[in-house]
């Protein structure tokens, strides 16, 4: 079992000259701090337009600026949005490859295809063709990684031959993921041979379907470039010795990305397509449903809020049904002070790590 931070970089309001900075520079020191603590990945996500959710539209320079502060942690794309509106598959191709060589070959490379109307509509994108040139973007990408020359004539873009530099370090190339939201699309991920990110919080039920039929159809994968058979699901973490202590920080954090998450969901509306499933399963299902709204919550099933104790047996059950990596969401919109955020990281570190290695 692997484990990664997961980063939105949501700014909450009101909006000053500091707010985005500090939020970038907390992240920032979390990835130093998880680097060192042993930790293996940070992700970070590709939004535009998100107000409060997501200030997050250049991953790629947040990635080389963590890739200058770290030594040995992987660094994720979670994920370069697979639209030539907003990211040139050359440009895509070259600026990979950069981030590999200036992190030393430690570059994991997620694709996606956007999810929401605010940031499709703003390009003047239909969301229609998403699932086509996200199609096209992780065909074309190895090729353009491990080919002296590559020449193209397609649907999302063409090119005549030409030399694109540079290359990356990683051979044959850095592995391929896909962002799996809705179902089906870890379909798409094990068809392809590539990894299958998950970027929602399903419940162990879903996740253990998922995972499943996943890796019973990548055995017979036609696949795009070299194999990557991961499977990684999104979860949330506070780690306190006292539950009751954690419970209330962390289901803080839990209940504002909710909030700020379903803020986005109603802009589907905007444009319905058959192109885009149900996000229900965005946010965790309360551990009883038949709890009263008064009463005090209690941390979804599976989420990693608790006592080191609680998230060893959470991370076990993930383990037993055949997920590779989790990764974590560790504060939203900064309601958790950063000292307390760090705190938690090294008692995770410290007590539920070593379980697992």
């Amino acid at each position: 079992m692997q484990f990664g931070l997961f980063f939105e970089l949501s700014v909450p309001r009101p909006f000053t000259g500091d707010s985005e900075r500090r939020v970038f520079e907390n992240a920032l020191e979390q990835a130093r701090v998880a680097d060192e603590l042993g930790f293996d990945a940070v992700w970070v996500v590709e939004h535009h337009f998100l107000e409060e959710y997501s200030h997050c539209s250049a991953p790629e320079l947040f990635l080389t600026a963590c890739a200058m502060r770290t030594r040995r942690i992987r660094l994720g794309h979670g994920a370069v949005v697979c639209v030539p509106q907003m990211n040139h598959p050359v440009r895509v191709a070259e600026r990979a490859a950069t981030l590999d060589i200036l992190s030393g070959g430690r570059l994991e490379f997620g694709t996606a295809r956007s999810s929401t109307w605010t940031e499709l509509g703003g390009f003047q994108v239909n969301p229609d063709d998403t699932k086509k040139t996200w199609d096209e973007y992780v065909r074309v990408l190895p090729k353009m990684w491990t080919q002296e020359r590559f020449a193209y004539d397609g649907v999302s873009f063409s090119m005549p031959e030409r030399a694109i530099l540079p290359k990356p370090i990683q051979q044959p190339h850095p592995p391929l993921w896909v962002t799996v939201t809705s179902p089906g699309t870890e379909l798409d991920a094990a068809d392809r041979g590539i990894g299958c990110l998950g970027v929602a919080a399903a419940s162990y039920a879903e996740q253990e379907r998922r995972t499943k039929e996943y890796r019973r159809r990548i055995q017979q994968c036609d696949p795009v470039g070299a194999v990557n058979e991961r499977v990684a699901t999104l979860n949330f973490l506070f780690c306190h010795e006292n539950p009751r202590d954690a419970a209330t920080m962390g289901l803080l954090m839990l209940g504002m990305f909710s909030l700020l998450n379903a803020h986005l969901l109603s802009t589907r509306e905007a444009y319905p397509t058959r192109a885009y499933h149900s996000l229900g399963n965005l946010a965790p299902r309360p551990a009883h449903d038949d709890a009263s709204p008064g009463d005090r919550r209690a941390v979804p099933e599976g989420i990693a809020i608790g006592s080191p104790e609680q998230i060893v047996a959470a991370v076990k059950r993930w383990e037993s049904i055949g997920v590779d990596s989790i990764n974590f969401i560790v504060n939203a919109a900064e309601v958790i002070p950063q000292e307390q955020v760090l705190q938690s990281l090294r008692l995770f570190a410290r007590e539920v790590m070593p379980v697992f290695r």
